[in-house]
């Protein structure tokens, strides 16, 4: 598959068909891997961020996860295949792990949420075969002996994917820090999924995340939470762009040049 370099990162030119290709062929093997699902709000920490450029660095896959990114790389024409989001994951996917019987673990969301969200998901995907579930405790990452029983939990369990839901960057410096000993062939993180799944809380209209406005529906449920994110940080997305764009363009010229410089040699 090609890669699309963007901002610094290295996109998988992925669909949710690509990458459950790549989950397969993973698991098939039992290699120790994980998936990370960019968004703006990974771009912008990951400007500052040592700890979060290195675990990008390692990551078995990187999708894009959000509609600017899919439209910038449009404008640079990089064109990159679909949002790949982990909300969706279980929309699109759902039916492919329920076939193949895959092991799924879910660890993130506040008590109650992930049995609801596995409810649920039993509804339309009777035979998804989910072997475990834990909902940490607030600073759980910061705590050897929560995280110690969260690994021996994952091992005891043997699931081919777990799926973790603790925001970012959070959950990706924990799978980074962990995966290698608990030894699960796929690790990603999804954010509010279970939130989402369970109904605990509304996902935006299918019509605001087509249309790259799921952040201003996010932004309206949990406006304390969420507003510096969106208004302050994200918004540095803007000038990122722009720089990323006359990067490219510089780069198309410099080509263009050395391109007709040999052609006059060659005359």
């Amino acid at each position: 598959m090609s890669k699309v370099t963007m901002f610094d990162v290295n996109f998988d030119n992925y669909d949710f068909l690509d990458l459950l290709a790549f989950m397969d062929e993973r698991i098939r093997q039992r290699s120790h891997s994980y998936i990370l699902t960019c968004n703006v709000d990974h771009l912008i920490k990951l400007r500052k961020d040592v700890e979060f450029q290195k675990v990008y660095s390692e990551a078995g896959a990187i999708v894009a996860d959000g509609m600017p990114i899919i439209w910038a790389s449009k404008m640079l024409r990089k064109p990159l295949k679909e949002k790949v989001s982990g909300s969706d994951l279980f929309a699109k996917l759902g039916e492919a792990f329920a076939k193949r019987q895959y092991k799924l673990f879910f660890l993130g969301s506040a008590e109650g949420i992930p049995e609801l969200a596995i409810k649920n998901l039993k509804l339309s995907f009777p035979a998804l075969n989910i072997v475990g579930y834990y909902s940490p405790s607030y600073g759980f990452e910061k705590k050897a002996e929560e995280n110690e029983q969260i690994v021996q939990m994952l091992i005891k369990a043997q699931p081919d994917i777990v799926f973790v839901g603790v925001g970012a960057p959070k959950q990706e410096k924990w799978i980074y820090e962990n995966y290698l000993s608990y030894q699960v062939p796929i690790s990603i993180g999804v954010g509010a999924t279970f939130d989402f799944i369970s109904g605990s809380v509304k996902r935006a209209p299918n019509i605001m995340q087509k249309t790259g406005f799921e952040w201003f529906w996010r932004l309206a449920q949990e406006p304390r939470r969420l507003w510096k994110r969106y208004l302050i940080h994200d918004s540095m997305f803007i000038v990122m762009l722009w720089m990323e764009w006359k990067k490219h363009f510089k780069l198309k010229r410099e080509g263009t040049g050395v391109n007709n410089g040999l052609s006059k040699q060659n005359e």
